[in-house]
């Protein structure tokens, strides 16, 4: 039966990188490790200056059931304990170490796994988190399959956004890990009934390269998906691999479905085979002020000088640079900002291309809503802003849906009068969870 599959927006592929192996930096100096990489609670500081650490040595423990450990990514001593501020404004510790340029491992032992609960706390220690962007802890969404009820697994390989290949060279460099983690989930979950990998069709090598490595695996399935944007938006793959509908307010374990991103699975492999807790990342380093795009192996917490330094990007071609690619990237204000767990790529702008569009008045053309993926209404919730905070004006947003708002940024994309929709979609939802925890503290 014919399904219409989600996403309707042409992007520039712009996969500079996608035939170009990590390769690994120069030992930075020093890395900044902030304790909130991760949704959750932030990790628990358990180190003081002067403390002497090697790589993969816990600095900060898990607070809370939905937070993350986070660990050494250099040897070396640690030189201050400092206040980070986050781009959404908030302030949180961060652990200073000053590297000793040895790069020394602690001793590693991989962790002894015989059920499912003795995955989920190995993976609760690895701390491992979402690496697609959302950073959302593995361990709680493996947690989920202990209450039973998960029968499929959506492997994310769509990596949707231009310029950033990092998950592409996972597929090519590391499948076997994919494989390999795969197989133990399917050992250890054994409600699971279909495995969905869901690749764009702009990486037909990793198309290639998967059909291969799970071609005796009855259960899965690669799906190639049209290279239309916002492929790799969760609720988006679900629908167009499995044909599921994840509904609002809803999480994909409601329905049934564990998803996680092709790089989260095999870092989970690589410290289950090693004990490696998660110390550094892939990153893409491309845009329009790069002229030698690379991918490259970075310790967590790394600045962003550092790598683009060893990129050969200059700083004076820089107008901009970006956490993650061009639609849902935030843009970083100091070239001190140090990568974290979920920086899969710096996304490097000249002057001209960051400049900002003056917006023009709305003319009314729906070019924002045929974009959305999922048929918001992004002009609804602009006027809503231009009025008084109301019960009428709430009401209205939670009529139009606007917390189903991905914030994939189609809507501002598309729009000929440069308005910028995501950021007033972005406003409207702040304002309506405000008015509700209001209302809700006056009925109690």
């Amino acid at each position: 039966m014919f399904r219409r599959k989600l996403g309707k927006t042409h992007v520039p592929h712009y996969k500079n990188t996608a035939g170009t192996p990590a390769v690994a930096i120069p030992t930075p100096a020093s890395v900044l490790l902030p304790v909130a990489q991760h949704i959750g609670a932030p990790a628990t500081v358990v180190v003081k200056p002067g403390d002497t650490v090697k790589i993969g040595d816990i600095v900060a423990e898990a607070s809370s059931y939905v937070s993350s450990p986070i660990y050494a990514s250099v040897s070396g001593k640690v030189a201050k304990l400092e206040k980070y501020l986050r781009a959404d404004g908030k302030t949180v510790d961060a652990v200073r170490i000053e590297s000793d340029g040895l790069m020394e491992c602690r001793d590693l032992t991989p962790p002894d796994i015989n059920s499912i609960d003795d995955l989920t706390e190995a993976v609760r220690h690895s701390g491992l988190v979402g690496l697609g962007g959302a950073g959302f802890p593995t361990s709680v969404k493996l947690d989920a399959a202990k209450k039973g009820g998960i029968a499929t697994l959506v492997l994310n390989g769509a990596e949707c956004e231009p310029y950033i290949t990092a998950d592409t060279r996972t597929m090519l460099d590391d499948g076997e890990l994919i494989r390999e983690g795969v197989e133990l989930l399917l050992k250890f979950i054994p409600s699971l009934e279909k495995i969905y990998i869901g690749i764009e069709k702009n990486k037909p090598e990793c198309i290639e390269k998967m059909t291969e490595l799970f071609s005796d695996c009855e259960r899965a399935e690669v799906v190639s998906l049209p290279s239309l944007y916002p492929q790799g938006a969760e609720k988006v793959i679900v629908y167009n691999t499995a044909g599921i509908v994840i509904e609002e307010g809803k999480l994909p374990a409601d329905f049934g479905v564990l998803v996680m991103n092709v790089t989260s699975v095999a870092e989970l492999m690589r410290f289950v085979k090693t004990g490696m807790p998660l110390v550094s990342r892939t990153v893409t380093v491309d845009g329009s002020a790069v002229s030698e795009p690379k991918n490259l192996t970075v310790p967590i917490g790394t600045s962003v000088r550092n790598v683009l330094a060893a990129a050969g990007v200059a700083d004076d071609d820089i107008g901009m640079v970006l956490f993650g690619g061009p639609m849902m990237g935030t843009a970083i204000c100091s070239l001190d900002e140090p990568t974290v767990k979920t920086t899969g790529a710096l996304t490097v702008l000249t002057e001209a291309d960051a400049r900002r569009r003056e917006p023009t008045p709305c003319i009314h053309c729906g070019r924002c809503v045929a974009a959305c993926p999922i048929g918001l209404n992004p002009t609804a919730y602009s006027k809503a802003l231009d009025i008084e905070i109301t019960d009428d004006r709430m009401k209205k947003l939670e009529d139009e849906k606007i917390m189903l708002c991905m914030e994939c940024g189609c809507c501002s994309y598309v729009c000929p009068a440069s308005r910028p929709l995501v950021q007033n979609n972005r406003i409207a939802k702040v304002q309506l969870r405000d008015f509700q925890a209001h209302s809700a503290t006056l009925k109690n």
